[in-house]
């Protein structure tokens, strides 16, 4: 299904539906079908979706906890499916509060309100998508340490689940070497890094290099999505990794269509002195951890 705004007592279905200056039977009407054509729809579409999650982010906000709920039934209502309610209503909003919150347009106490109840929303709508059996591949998943990290995360490994990947997802916070061996334990179809922030970038290098050098897991691929590889273009090329998505749904596309040949980065090898001076490894906290 398509997002549709539903009825509010402020403002109708039809209100919503399309621009207010589109007027059935008027030259402006006429003008505009024929200069857009079937995009008319499209269009009308994706203001629907801004609309709603507009209407979503005012009750994250406030901390509206019954007025966040029933927004969601409301779009359930309209047999829109959990998989497009997260990915097309629950990740935008999620978005929009990260980028306000990162360029300090938004307050703490906003941020911490629309977060958790954005997260609760999420498990709860989790709960209504279809888990078909885990035909696709196994994903080992990781994440940076923050809650907004940790929620962008999550949103990506229930709808990998829902179609058809068995999922392990650890959280924020892991060591790098203990992710590394967990890869090498588990031998995973993908390693997904999703949502990191810029601190957190000395941790993902260091994953990446170190599974390349000691080539354990060879046909493990590496993908990562959203946080800091969304903002800065060709980060991923320049790291090393095989798939980089902006958002949890780009995550889905690429694991569900063909995917592009394996293209292995070669990793300069550390000098045997320099490996033996190296005791210390860095998490996806980007905090210094004890090898093991």
């Amino acid at each position: 299904g398509t997002l549709v705004p539903c009825t509010t007592p402020s403002r109708t279905v039809d209100a919503l539906a399309s621009p207010r200056w589109i007027k059935d039977g008027n030259r402006e009407s006429t003008m505009f079908k024929a200069h857009f054509g079937s995009s008319a729809k499209q269009i009308n579409r994706e203001l629907n979706r801004e609309i709603l999650v507009e209407r979503l982010f005012e009750t994250l906000v406030s901390g509206d906890r019954p007025g966040a709920r029933q927004l969601v039934n409301e779009t359930f209502a309209q047999n829109v499916s959990a998989s497009t309610v997260l990915s097309d209503l629950f990740w935008p909003a999620h978005e929009m509060i990260e980028n306000l919150f990162r360029n300090d347009q938004m307050t703490t106490l906003s941020y911490q309100l629309s977060t958790r109840l954005l997260r609760q929303l999420v498990d709860q709508v989790a709960g209504r998508l279809t888990v078909p059996a885990a035909t696709r591949g196994t994903v080992f998943a990781c994440c940076g340490p923050s809650q907004g990290e940790e929620l962008a995360a999550q949103i990506a490994v229930d709808l990998l689940e829902s179609q058809g990947y068995s999922v392990t997802f650890t959280g924020g916070g892991i060591p790098s070497d203990e992710i590394i061996a967990q890869v090498q334990e588990r031998r995973p179809t993908f390693l997904l890094l999703f949502a990191s922030a810029a601190a957190d970038l000395p941790g993902v290098r260091e994953v990446v290099d170190t599974l390349r050098e000691i080539n354990a897991t060879p046909d493990t691929r590496i993908i990562v999505g959203g946080g800091v590889f969304a903002r800065a273009e060709g980060l991923a090329d320049e790291i090393g990794i095989d798939l980089c998505a902006r958002n949890a749904a780009e995550v889905v596309e690429l694991l569900t269509g063909p995917l592009p040949e394996a293209e292995r980065v070669a990793v300069k090898r550390p000098s045997r002195a320099v490996a033996r001076r190296q005791t210390r490894t860095t998490g996806l906290d980007g905090n210094s951890r004890l090898a093991a």
